[in-house]
């Protein structure tokens, strides 16, 4: 199972209690350390962030208890990628240091920021790529608030998304989500994610050159040391995979490796490209089909295929039966 760094539990303690729960007897029951929390070199099971959320929320009778946490976290919590987001030159491209580093913080999830519209909007899509992991309501909420609050710290206090989409039906009124993030809000979608206004990304921030450069090396570094390089590469191709251009040597481009370096590193773990491929294709047509009702036609897509035919080759090899056939005996099942 993925894990997450402990900041990704910051002030749930406090969060719990102010709700009249017993936050230690939680996170223990979960199979949490409690002296792990927050902690920044710590790491916890990323199944079990999810799951511990839900049961609090349970307990406590609070069914905003993941949007509760959001207001107490921010950008700290992704520690160095923080940094370099922050340090960078504009909201863009801030936004692509998540993209690209988001993994350094949890290898179980993924962040993309796809391109502007016929409306002039540009849509930040949160995803837990871990098939083992489901995605929560609490967990799913607690996401898009944190992203909201780096939205607000990357362009102002007052900005208000243009949308906000959520995968699961509401848990409070309506008119709550739109007080809080401060725009429409549609449940029962098929992504975790918040629209906002591409001209917005062309916005400066203060950019500090140097902290950016150090803090980017930095991330690099992470990415290209065992195991870090089998999680970075798995993370790239997640992200490579819908413009139809995954490669080798691309992905190895990427981590500044030469591509036989990373074949070796690969090979060391017992691994090879094409079957990391074939690999997340699997798991992400899995997750894909299992849990939303995007179209078949868009799942082709989203894996990288030119044509839905080979979807459906693959989804015969990989699940016994075509995607239309899984995804009806995954929900009657």
């Amino acid at each position: 199972m993925s894990d997450a760094r402990a900041t990704a539990l910051s002030n749930f303690p406090e969060v719990v209690r102010e709700a009249g729960g017993h936050p230690d007897e939680l996170l223990v029951a979960a199979g949490i350390d409690p002296a792990l929390v927050g902690r920044p070199d710590a790491h916890i099971p990323l199944g079990r962030a999810v799951a511990v959320l839900e049961t609090a929320a349970t307990s406590t009778a609070t069914p905003d208890l993941g949007r509760r946490l959001a207001r107490r976290q921010g950008i700290e919590i992704l520690g160095p990628v923080g940094v370099a987001a922050q340090s960078a030159r504009t909201v863009a491209d801030a936004l692509s240091i998540f993209e690209e580093f988001v993994t350094i913080h949890s290898s179980g999830i993924g962040f993309t920021v796809s391109g502007a519209t016929a409306t002039g909007n540009c849509q930040l899509t949160y995803e837990i790529v871990d098939p083992e992991v489901p995605v929560t309501p609490q967990h799913a909420e607690l996401a898009l608030g944190v992203i909201l609050r780096v939205v607000h710290l990357l362009i102002s206090e007052l900005y208000r998304p243009v949308l906000v989409l959520l995968p699961h039906e509401p848990l409070v009124p309506v008119s709550d989500y739109v007080h809080y993030f401060g725009c429409p809000v549609r449940f029962s979608a098929p992504v975790i994610a918040m629209t906002i206004r591409e001209i917005d990304l062309r916005r400066p921030l203060a950019q500090d050159e140097v902290a950016h450069r150090v803090a980017v090396g930095y991330l690099h570094s992470l990415l290209a040391t065992d195991p870090g390089a089998v999680t970075a590469t798995r993370a790239l191709i997640r992200q490579l995979l819908p413009t139809g251009r995954v490669s080798l040597v691309l992905v190895a481009t990427q981590l500044r490796m030469h591509p036989k370096t990373l074949q070796r590193r690969l090979a060391e773990s017992g691994l090879t490209f094409a079957a990391m491929v074939d690999g997340i294709r699997r798991d992400t047509a899995r997750r894909l089909l299992r849990d939303t009702t995007m179209p078949v036609a868009r799942v082709a897509h989203e894996l990288g295929y030119a044509d839905q035919s080979v979807l459906t080759r693959s989804c015969r090899r990989w699940f016994g039966a075509g995607p239309t056939a899984y995804r009806k005996r995954r929900t009657t099942g």
